[in-house]
């Protein structure tokens, strides 16, 4: 109850400070850093880090010394058995609240502010996203009805050969979901976490996988730039022979790994940059 001292690990760190938790301590998060804003991003700099970007480089010694009195491991359930739970417990009580599935931010967020004593601001921020939410799904209502998308991630492995397709509720696609978006398909065969909403075909299977596509989106980094597992398909020949690609309907889309309603609203903004030309098609 009415925690004073709350150290965040994960997905809890983006979540907590943008809801305003009272924080000693956090892990580090630098695939949100271009996400935060300048005061989220100041305080998480500010912040001691008691564990690094993975739950294995979790500072045991360090956590204890912020003296906490609440933990909340914000991970997903697969990579919490890598964590050494009993002694933490034996620092402070903890929550562990991580998402199963990529759009599970939404729920999981929620919880670890409502853990950390924090839900006023975090209704706040929601609210907000879900105004801008709606706003665009009538904006774009009649541009993406019908319309059949792909998406091309950013989590794709190029000295596999392999890219990375998501669908409905995956990282690229789930805030465009938010709008109207729809991604046809499925998992041929899900996998837990991300892998029940996202596959990783070869890159030579790109045109049964993309063929009926009416329209694709692809995950570009914060400053616009391509990373290297996409920018392996947008280089490819099939690629270039895409229905979708012909017609000039390709979007790129930014703030992919937004995980907070504050960040998220960063993706609707990108996501309405982008989808612009459908209203004029």
């Amino acid at each position: 109850q009415d925690p004073k001292r709350v150290v965040a690990t994960g997905y809890a760190v983006p979540s907590l400070i943008e809801a305003d938790a009272p924080l000693v301590g956090v892990s580090s998060w630098e695939r949100g850093e271009p996400m935060m804003s300048d005061e989220d991003l100041k305080t998480y700099k500010d912040l001691p880090k008691v564990a690094g970007e993975t739950a294995a480089e979790t500072n045991y010694d360090a956590i204890a010394e912020q003296d906490p009195d609440l933990i909340v491991i914000g991970v997903p359930k697969p990579i919490f058995a890598e964590i050494d739970a009993e002694r933490l417990e034996s620092i402070a009580p903890v929550v562990a609240v991580g998402p199963e599935v990529p759009s599970a931010w939404r729920e999981v967020s929620r919880k670890q502010a409502d853990a950390a004593g924090a839900l006023e601001r975090f209704d706040e921020v929601k609210s907000a996203y879900d105004a801008k939410a709606e706003k665009l799904k009538n904006k774009y209502a009649d541009a993406l009805s019908g319309l059949k998308l792909a998406h091309v991630g950013g989590y794709g492995e190029v000295e596999n050969g392999n890219f990375q397709r998501e669908f409905d509720g995956s990282w690229g696609t789930n805030i465009a979901n938010d709008i109207g978006a729809t991604y046809y398909g499925e998992v041929k065969e899900k996998g837990k976490g991300s892998r029940a909403v996202s596959e990783y075909p070869s890159l030579e299977e790109l045109p049964s996988a993309m063929r009926e596509a009416d329209a694709i989106t692809y995950t570009v980094n914060a400053d616009g730039s391509v990373p290297q597992s996409v920018k392996y398909v947008l280089d490819s020949n099939l690629w270039k022979n895409l229905p979708a690609v012909k017609k000039d309907m390709t979007f790129p889309i930014k703030y992919t790994e937004a995980a907070t309603y504050g960040q998220a609203q960063q993706t609707l903004d990108a996501l309405d940059e982008s989808f612009a030309p459908l209203l004029k098609k």
